[in-house]
């Protein structure tokens, strides 16, 4: 007798989770992305908040396939209606944005959701409490992309850690030289714009941010 098929669990957030810079240029942001991933990043995350609908939608699906090339997770930042229009892994929610009750309500199943929790321990129980797959902390250090954003304690990581059983992601300026600290706190992924794409060859920086996770 052939047994029930059971769905597929959901992949976790871990490692080397890549957020991609603004550019229009598709090809680039490809390549750019592409770099990241043969490098090791296990997760991408589209974050374009300047592009034109229609233009976020074609570089959505270039990536969407890219990742599944690459079996890496892909996470749209806040917009769950792109996140359903390709069928995305996951979505990635800040303050101000949709409800985690929403976007469970409008992905599929298996679908991730991630919740940014800032410096707060509090939005991070109720995001947990709300079904967030995964909660993210930061800024830990200065950041150009959000350099007003609010500073983090190590100590978050640690507690979060301890509560919940959901993977800890660490955001906000975060280099090869620091993200040790980061992993050492608790952190399971850090996140990284700049330190990632900025770097003359993406791919060796990449290898650089899964080193430190392959030293646990």
């Amino acid at each position: 007798m052939v047994g029930a098929i059971q769905a597929s669990a959901p992949p976790s957030i871990a490692g080397l989770y890549a957020l991609t810079p603004d550019r229009c240029d598709t090809d680039s942001m490809t390549d750019f992305v592409g770099a990241a991933l043969e490098g090791g990043a296990a997760t991408i995350q589209y974050r374009n908040k300047t592009a034109a609908p229609e233009l976020r939608l074609r570089q959505a699906r270039a990536l969407h396939d890219l990742c599944a090339a690459h079996g890496a997770i892909f996470i749209i930042n806040d917009d769950i209606d792109l996140a359903s229009a390709i069928d995305a892994d996951g979505v990635h929610l800040g303050r101000g944005d949709a409800t985690i009750a929403l976007a469970r309500a409008r992905l599929r199943a298996t679908a991730l959701i991630g919740a940014s929790c800032y410096d707060s321990l509090e939005l991070a129980e109720a995001a947990v409490a709300a079904g967030a797959d995964y909660i993210a902390f930061g800024s830990f250090f200065p950041s150009n992309t959000k350099p007003d954003a609010v500073r983090a304690g190590l100590s978050l990581l640690t507690t979060a850690k301890t509560r919940w059983s959901v993977p800890v992601v660490a955001i906000g300026g975060i280099t090869p030289d620091n993200a040790e600290l980061l992993i050492e706190a608790g952190a399971d992924a850090v996140a990284v714009i700049s330190a990632l794409f900025d770097a003359a060859d993406v791919a060796a920086a990449a290898r650089s941010f899964v080193a430190l996770f392959n030293k646990r």
